[in-house]
């Protein structure tokens, strides 16, 4: 079909032909002519290039500068996660046997020291303490009596002295009239027995007189307080009198009671009762591996995190190293001689001091810890900065490098 033939486009508007009943058809509706749409924006290809350029170049870079500084200052932190808090731990025994009487602290309740924890049954102890008073105040009593024994003996032994010697000088004038007949023999015998006798005495006293010196220490003039016997007596109503008192067992240092007793539970002397765990000045044991203590001294700082509070760093200082591992210290320690043996790296114990601040929440013994050890600058960054510090006037250092060692 030619162009000719096709219909031209009039500016009247055909109108729907009427209906059979009259009525008008209004066909289907006309819709509104298209909106022009918006010339498509031109692609933003320019920023994207300069940032792949940027990236594709720094990117490099910044890794590059990432892994020299590890690589010069590699080394100067060493952390571990097998570390934990400790604390004072002491095992409360009792000096004597005994049921429990009286428990005066409860689980978990702080004490402070010489608090009292528990108390055995004093009854048996108040009966030897009145039995060891009463052998002291007996032996003070004999111990008297022995002074006074003394004093007799003493007298006894100047009377028999005297009477030997009145007996000696009768016994030589009797024999001076033996010997002119003036006197029968009779007379002379009675007058040697009299002397014998009265040398027996004086012997018998002697001895009597030794006896109770001996019994007196060897002083009779020594206050009964001093005297062997007496101090024995007391030692032991002094040890009655502690016995009683250690009835009584009190906290030895501050802290918090646990593992506590229950009444009338059977005490033995020396054994474990309860445990008081103290409550100030904890501290850290981190368990580094051998290899990271190379460059590792006491009073280093130290931060380190708990697993308890989150988010929270606490500071201290490296106070000791163990002078052994810990596997040295075990009951059963490795045998390296055996056919199998295969190298472990050993882990030593360091005691970590922790800084008190203030606000800080209580650290409990057993708590989880992380440890980060600044053991300083010493690798090969250590070294640039000492051959800086020959090189350079300190007035044109910087602050980090003029505070160097200049000892190589």
């Amino acid at each position: 079909m030619l162009d000719r033939d096709r219909p031209q486009a009039t500016g009247t508007v055909a109108r729907p032909a009427p209906a059979p009943d009259g009525t008008v058809d209004p066909g289907p509706p006309a819709t509104p002519p298209p909106r022009p749409e918006p010339p498509p924006a031109a692609p933003a290809t320019a920023p994207r290039r300069r940032l792949r350029r940027v990236l594709l170049i720094a990117g490099p870079l910044l890794a590059v500068a990432v892994g020299l500084y590890a690589w010069l200052a590699g080394g100067r932190y060493v952390s571990t996660d097998d570390a934990y808090v400790k604390a004072d731990k002491v095992a409360v025994s009792a000096r004597v046997s005994g049921p429990v009487a009286t428990v005066a602290v409860a689980e978990n309740q702080l004490v402070a020291a010489g608090d009292v924890l528990f108390t055995i049954d004093p009854a048996p102890f108040r009966l030897a303490l009145d039995r060891a008073g009463a052998a002291l105040d007996q032996t003070r009593g004999e111990i008297e009596a022995l002074k006074a024994s003394y004093a007799q003996k003493a007298a006894e032994l100047k009377a028999a002295q005297s009477d030997a010697a009145y007996a000696r000088s009768q016994f030589g004038r009797q024999s001076g009239l033996a010997k002119d007949q003036f006197v029968s023999a009779e007379r002379l015998d009675q007058a040697r027995h009299d002397l014998d006798a009265a040398n027996h005495r004086v012997a018998a006293a002697r001895g009597e007189l030794a006896s109770i010196l001996a019994s007196l220490g060897g002083d009779p003039s020594r206050p009964v307080e001093d005297h062997p016997r007496y101090l024995e007596a007391k030692a032991r109503r002094d040890q009655a009198a502690l016995d009683l008192a250690d009835a009584t067992v009190r906290a030895p240092l501050a802290g918090v009671a646990s593992k506590t007793p229950d009444p009338g539970q059977w005490v033995a002397q020396g054994a474990p009762v309860m445990a008081v765990v103290a409550s100030q000045r904890p501290w850290l044991e981190a368990e580094f591996k051998e290899t990271e203590l190379t460059h590792m001294d006491p009073g280093q700082p130290v931060t380190f995190t708990v697993d308890t509070y989150p988010g929270r760093t606490w500071h201290g200082t490296v106070e000791s190293i163990s002078p052994a591992a810990g596997a040295e210290f075990s009951l059963l320690p490795a045998e390296n001689a055996t056919g199998n043996w295969v190298k472990v790296v050993r882990r030593i114990p360091v005691r970590v001091h922790i800084d008190p601040a203030p606000g800080d929440p209580p650290l409990r013994a057993g708590m989880s810890t992380e440890v980060t050890v600044d053991t300083g600058p010493h690798g090969p960054l250590s070294r640039l900065e000492a051959v800086f510090a020959h090189l350079m006037p300190p007035r044109l250092m910087p602050g980090r490098l003029a505070a160097a060692p200049t000892g190589g």
